[in-house]
């Protein structure tokens, strides 16, 4: 087993047991839980459960050579055979295909050139058609996207297509959505124990439903469009054990920021990365996405949380289809594995360029600062909104550089106005941002994330130095290729923007 590990800084070394590049783990007392599959806590959803069973066997049916990894039972259970093993490679069937505006149109061309253009797709209710990325936009590229997107669905007769029309009022779009990992989650297509393939790299966010979920290329996607299936190797799973009490300074953020600073960029490639523990075990949903969502920053092929009571609880109310958990099995080897006492763990901030070049976020405050974004798949979430809510409200100052906040979906916009901050005497979100001198929360996409045409919201069109809680901050990324993006928590995104500096939270909240 590897050595437990410190945070007193982030470059603390970490014991990893790398004996013939396996490890064997039998779970503590505190982690059994999650390796047996527990009864969802609706008569609902048992049943519906039941049902699954009865009309798919299950992977596992017949003798089990050899103990398997959740990730690989969920590629036993798509390629449905009784056993799969890291290194095979395995023919899937696909429960859910996703694709949006930036790959859709070559993912579609693709399709209609190698099946034909009067072809049909596989399955119209299992394929996610979702604009999300260059939405508000007058660049005339940017909005073909989404007429090709439109045409295709219309013909197809595609059952989830959440369509825009009007970019001058997301409000006036009831199909509209916005981020499609955020959306695919709040419309029921994320389940556990399915397969979801999606032509976006932070696809893998899924993967906090305890469901395979990864990103594909526009001709895999082309090939899955037209038979549902898709031909995968295996992969080796890192596990990850996060156990202690969260400081009430730190965010999943956080967490997986650190994890990044610790195996680098490419240190998870082409590998599982399995989130465990009783800090894990403690997050809710949105905070587990937001883990799952940057484990392919660190390369990997997809991450995963075991479903458990806070899963089916969210569920409960998204999805009426009947699902399988699978859970790691007790003696399951691991390709190594990694410890962490998160009570220990600083707010911690990625410095440019890259998401790995890890440092405390109070090592960083002389570092002058022009904006502040919290947005993004990775940030723009409810919870994340919520969090930067309570820092302004302990902190009772106004911001001092430009601060921009854009929702996730349209569902987050409205919790930004409706939902009451605890401690606040009744005030919302959007309330104590205004307050607090944000800018307006704008229309639900992708945004400023990856730049986008020179009129998107929030683009940095100059040389500035931005913090913010995306996930990637190459150069470019944000607009401006000598821009410089420094990732945070919101929390640490918040606590910057009342500074001008980057700030360590724990001035506000403690």
């Amino acid at each position: 087993m590897a050595s437990s590990v410190g945070f007193a800084h982030p470059t603390s070394s970490l014991i990893i047991n790398k004996k013939d590049k396996c490890l064997s783990v039998v779970p503590s007392t505190s982690q059994l839980s999650i390796y047996k599959c527990k009864k969802p806590i609706s008569n609902n959803i048992s049943m519906a459960m039941a049902t699954r069973q009865s009309e798919r066997k299950p992977a596992t049916t017949g003798s089990m050579k050899s103990p398997m990894t959740m990730t690989e039972k969920l590629l036993a259970k798509g390629a449905e055979k009784a056993e799969v093993k890291a290194g095979d490679n395995v023919w899937v069937n696909v429960d859910v295909f996703m694709t949006n505006d930036i790959s859709g149109p070559g993912s579609i061309g693709i399709f209609q050139k190698e099946f034909g253009e009067n072809a049909k797709v596989w399955d119209r209710e299992k394929v996610v058609v979702i604009p999300d990325h260059y939405i508000f936009t007058s660049d005339e590229r940017a909005n073909r996207n989404v007429d090709i997107l439109r045409e295709f669905s219309l013909d197809q007769n595609i059952k989830y297509f959440y369509d825009i029309t009007d970019l001058s009022n997301f409000k006036a779009n009831p199909d509209y959505k916005g981020v499609c990992h955020i959306a695919l989650a709040q419309e029921g297509h994320c389940r556990p124990g399915e397969i979801l393939l999606g032509t976006d790299s932070h696809t893998c966010t899924a993967g906090a439903f305890g469901q395979f979920a990864t990103g594909i290329g526009n001709t895999e996607a082309g090939f899955v469009l037209g038979t549902g299936a898709l031909l995968l190797k295996v992969p080796q799973t890192l596990r990850f054990v996060m156990d202690g009490e969260m400081p009430d300074y730190l965010l999943a953020k956080d967490l997986i920021l650190q994890i990044i600073g610790e195996i680098s960029v490419a240190g998870a490639t082409y590998k599982s990365m399995e989130f465990v523990g009783t800090t894990i075990e403690s997050l809710n949903m949105e905070e587990r996405m937001t883990l799952c969502n940057m484990v392919i920053e660190a390369g990997g092929k997809n991450g995963v949380v075991a479903a458990d009571s806070i899963t089916f609880k969210y569920l409960e109310d998204k999805t009426s289809l009947p699902y399988e958990p699978v859970y790691s099995d007790a003696l399951a080897s691991f390709h190594s594995e990694f410890r962490f006492d998160i009570s220990k763990l600083e707010p911690l901030v990625a410095k440019p360029h890259s998401p790995d070049n890890r440092a405390l976020a109070r090592e960083c405050k002389d570092i002058k600062i022009d904006r502040v974004y919290i947005g993004s798949c990775t940030g723009g979430k409810t919870q994340d909104f919520l969090a930067a809510a309570k820092l302004f409200l302990a902190s009772g100052k106004k911001v001092k550089v430009p601060t921009f906040l854009v929702p996730a979906t349209q569902k987050v916009w409205v919790d930004i106005y409706t939902l009451i901050v605890p401690g606040s005497g009744g005030k919302t979100c959007s309330q104590i941002f205004e307050e607090a001198g944000c800018d307006t929360p704008a229309s639900p996409s992708c945004a400023a994330c990856m730049g986008g045409p020179k009129d998107t919201y929030a683009r940095m069109n100059e040389a500035q130095v931005c913090v913010s809680t995306t996930n990637r901050n190459f150069p470019g990324r944000m607009g401006h290729k000598e821009g410089q993006i420094y990732l945070a928590s919101p929390y640490t995104a918040t606590a910057s923007a009342l500074t001008g500096y980057i700030t360590d939270p724990r001035e506000f909240l403690h």
